[in-house]
C-alpha cells in the first residue's frame, strides 16, 4: 500500500482506497514518530470489533517489526481512520490469550498472514487499539 493510496484515502474520507486484495478493508493508522515527533500515516489491514481495532505488525513476514509498530510502542496514543471516521485510540500488544483468539479471525480475514508467520522467526505482534 502506497503514499498515493494514503493520500486518496484521506482526501476522500475513506470512500476511495479503503480496500486491498480480495476486498479486505484498509484504514490509516497515524502514529507519532518516535524520533521526529511528526505524525506518520500507515495504510493497514484491520479487524474491527465494536470500537476495538486489531492490527497485525507483519511487514509481510520480514525479520523486523514495521516502523509504525516501533512508533506506537514509544507512544501508544494513535488515531485510526476508517471509511466511518477517525478514531482516537490507545494501542497495546495483545496478550497470549488475545493472540490465540485473534489469529484465527485474522487468518480468515487475510489468509496471507499465516504465510507471513512462516517467513520469519520473530513473533509477529498483534496490536489491540481501544478507545
Amino acid at each position: 500500500m502506497s503514499k498515493a493510496q494514503t493520500f486518496v484515502f484521506k482526501k476522500t474520507k475513506g470512500k476511495i482506497g479503503n480496500k486491498f486484495l480480495k476486498g479486505t478493508e484498509v484504514g490509516i493508522l497515524t502514529t507519532i514518530g518516535r524520533k521526529s515527533g511528526e505524525p506518520r500515516d500507515s495504510p493497514l489491514l484491520f479487524l474491527q470489533e465494536g470500537q476495538r481495532i486489531v492490527l497485525v505488525a507483519s511487514q509481510g513476514g520480514r525479520a523486523t517489526n514495521p516502523m509504525w509498530y516501533l512508533n506506537l510502542v514509544a507512544n501508544p496514543k494513535v488515531t485510526f481512520q476508517t471509511k466511518n471516521g477517525v478514531h482516537a485510540l490507545t494501542a497495546r500488544d495483545a496478550t497470549a490469550e488475545e493472540r490465540a483468539e485473534y489469529w484465527p479471525k485474522l487468518d480468515a480475514m487475510y489468509p496471507d498472514f499465516a504465510n507471513y508467520r512462516s517467513y520469519t522467526d520473530r513473533e509477529i505482534p498483534i496490536v489491540i487499539c481501544d478507545p
